[in-house]
């Protein structure tokens, strides 16, 4: 037998109701968190229709959908989810789509881990769950690949319900101040040079977050201690963390001069949330989920924006009220983050990002189309970050972080890196961007 899976009930209801709905080759993603001894599912999310079927889909995996839904659901997870897997619910034999299973999820995990910027461990859980549903007889196949191989056969794995699951997981939360420069190519008008850029600027910082020293509860913890140590059994905790960067981790990556057409500057605070299972966790598992989280979180809001600027013309994005001053600087603001919880009364909560122009409604309607969770105003937590606003000042000395427009430089431009700069920043949790042109 190989990997054992401990699925919170909710999902059997979920699947049931699927099973009943008479569509064709319904599928989704498997949500939920991997340990060294076995994985919880905590959720199940079904893929969202296609406006434009493809010819024959009734009879085959649409990959690119799945995949592109199952990437937009990975920035939904806070530190601690993660998508583990696919399912299928069809009348087909589970014989004749276990080929299909193995490359749609080798396809899901390729794509998801292409926008992480944290470095994997070395006994990092690299099985991924594929489950055929039978619509009539509800019969589950379960089986997993390892995704880290591309000769991997699948592996026969257990799928077991049970209430309750995550209703005694601890919760470890912090807020964090965020300072970063990266420079910015002579080209702005090539994605790929900025994107690149963004991602190697991204990379730097990342590696400061990954080697920061991490207190919690206002203490540093052995990797090896209990977090649940000394608490009663099925008790749900609470903590406190805060990372501390090293100056010297700063002074070593931001030294050096280089050639650009401009910078970026993210500053602001921004929370980040991880959920850890019961199963005895370590101090060293909820430092490392609440890392990823804040480097995912932010790579988020960066590529939500990038996006954005991508997609439309410069003229009209900046004349959605956003502001420029006189040396030619454009300020947008990163959205915040807002939090839901997954099921009704849970302690577990998904997130989305809110940018300042968009209704409430919106987040209410991407939570459908995602996750599949019917929510409401009320239950949206919008109280963890506060929008940030730009803020007029000719000193330039708001907390509020903007985003320059990088025009094409008229001469050589050197940017010194390791240049100090004064900024005030918000005590809220918000954050915001800018680009500088020098």
């Amino acid at each position: 037998m190989g990997r054992g899976y401990i699925v919170d009930d909710t999902v059997e209801v979920y699947l049931s109701k699927l099973c009943e709905q008479q569509s064709v080759n319904v599928t989704g993603l498997v949500i939920g968190q991997n340990s060294s001894q076995r994985d919880f599912v905590v959720m199940a999310c079904r893929t969202p229709s296609r406006n434009d079927p493809l010819v024959g889909g009734e009879k085959s995996l649409d990959k690119e959908w799945i995949s592109e839904h199952a990437r937009q659901v990975s920035r939904m997870l806070p530190g601690g989810l993660s998508v583990l897997g696919v399912f299928v619910i069809t009348d087909a034999d589970a014989k004749e789509t276990l080929a299909s299973l193995r490359q749609l999820v080798f396809t899901v995990q390729d794509l998801i881990s292409s926008e992480r910027l944290w470095n994997a461990d070395d006994n990092e859980v690299t099985d991924c769950v594929t489950l055929h549903i039978s619509p009539k007889s509800r019969k589950i196949s379960c089986r997993t690949f390892d995704i880290k191989d591309p000769k991997s056969l699948a592996k026969p794995a257990d799928w077991k319900y049970q209430s309750g699951l995550c209703s005694s997981w601890s919760t470890m939360s912090c807020c964090v101040n965020v300072e970063l420069f990266v420079p910015l190519p002579d080209n702005r008008a090539c994605s790929k040079s900025m994107d690149k850029c963004l991602k190697e600027g991204l990379k730097m910082w990342s590696y400061q977050i990954e080697n920061a020293v991490c207190l919690i509860d206002g203490a540093q913890l052995p990797d090896d201690a209990e977090l649940t140590a000394g608490q009663k059994k099925n008790v749900r905790q609470i903590l406190t963390a805060q990372l501390l960067v090293t100056p010297e981790q700063q002074h070593n990556l931001r030294d050096g001069v280089q050639k650009c057409g401009g910078g970026l500057s993210v500053r602001g605070v921004i929370h980040s949330r991880a959920y850890i299972h019961n199963n005895k966790p370590k101090a060293k598992l909820a430092e490392k989920l609440l890392k990823r989280d804040v480097i995912s979180t932010m790579v988020t809001r960066v590529q939500m924006l990038l996006d954005d600027l991508l997609a439309a013309e410069y003229a009209e994005y900046a004349s959605k009220g956003d502001s420029r001053d006189k040396q030619g600087t454009e300020h947008f603001c990163l959205p915040h983050r807002v939090f839901c919880p997954a099921k009704v009364n849970g302690t577990l909560c998904v997130c989305d990002y809110r940018f300042n122009d968009e209704d409430p409604s919106e987040v209410i309607d991407r939570l459908k189309e995602m996750l599949d969770i019917d929510t409401d105003y009320q239950n949206l937590d919008t109280k963890q970050e506060i929008a940030a606003e730009v803020i007029e000042s000719r000193e330039r000395e708001d907390s509020a972080a903007e985003i320059v427009e990088v025009q094409e430089p008229k001469k050589t431009n050197y940017i010194g890196v390791a240049m100090a700069t004064v900024v005030a920043l918000l005590a809220t949790a918000a954050s915001m961007l800018y680009l500088n042109d020098n």
